[in-house]
Formats: C-alpha cells, sequence, structure tokens
C-alpha cells in the first residue's frame, strides 16, 4: 500500500492513536471501501460497507466536518461495529475528512484511541498532519 498512508499512519500512532484506517467513498456503488488498516485482521484492507447518507456523511461528507466521539456512548449510535471497538479496548473515535481541491471529501482518516483521547489539541495536531499529507494521499483516494 500506499506510503503515504504508513507514513500518516505512523505519525498518527506518535499522537496515541491505536486503530488507523483511511476510508473511500463510492458513490456508485453505494460503498464506504477501506483501502489502509492498522488492524487488517479486524479491519482488512479494501473491506466495505454500505454508504448511508445519514447524519454522520452529512457532517463529515457535505459538510467536511469531523466526526468526534470521545466516549463509547457517543458512537455506539454510529457505528454498526462499535462492540468490536470497544472489545479492542478502544474508547473514542475520530473521522477525519480529507478534503479534495475542488472542496469535495473523498475519504476519511478514521482514528480510533482510548477514551477521551480527542482533546482540542490533539485534533489540531491530527489535522496538520492530515493537511500535510493531503497531496500524497489524494492519488490514492481518488483513483
Amino acid at each position: 500500500m500506499s506510503d503515504a498512508f504508513t507514513a500518516l499512519h505512523q505519525e498518527c500512532a506518535a499522537l496515541g492513536t491505536r486503530l488507523f484506517t483511511l476510508t473511500t467513498h463510492d458513490l456508485g456503488a453505494g460503498l464506504f471501501r477501506r483501502v489502509h488498516s492498522s488492524h487488517p485482521g479486524e479491519y482488512p484492507t479494501h473491506g466495505t460497507k454500505p454508504l448511508l447518507r445519514d447524519a454522520w456523511y452529512d457532517l463529515c461528507v457535505t459538510r467536511a466536518q469531523p466526526f468526534i466521539a470521545n466516549s463509547p456512548e457517543e458512537f455506539a449510535t454510529v457505528f454498526f461495529d462499535h462492540a468490536l471497538i470497544t472489545a479492542m479496548g478502544l474508547g473514542s473515535a475520530a473521522n477525519l475528512p480529507v478534503i479534495a481541491p475542488d472542496g469535495t471529501v473523498p475519504g476519511t482518516v478514521n482514528l480510533l484511541a482510548e477514551a477521551d483521547h480527542f482533546t482540542p489539541d490533539r485534533l489540531a495536531a491530527y489535522t496538520a498532519l492530515i493537511d500535510r499529507h493531503r497531496p500524497a494521499l489524494l492519488p490514492f483516494i481518488l483513483g
């Protein structure tokens, strides 16, 4: 997989991320596609899930805003796999949009860590990492 994905994954891990995935949005097929995973056993690369145009989609994809949940209660109603996430000892999640030059969101960086991990300072640091890696990520995300 892309060195760009690996580099961003490693830098996010250095900030405390314990699970890292990157997904793209296949509107034609109605699917989210995972293109990188730190845990391929639980979250295989090229795994898919249905693309639902729900509140999460509106926030992250339509409005290009991050989804932040600092407790299992906050993500349980959004993530169908919340039981697996908590079984892995993870208690917070951040889905950060990767914004293309035209303003669209072709993918998201998905980070999970212990509860209450995603403070404003950490979110600023993660956002800066994504911004710095965006030129290398976009060719792979856009296909």
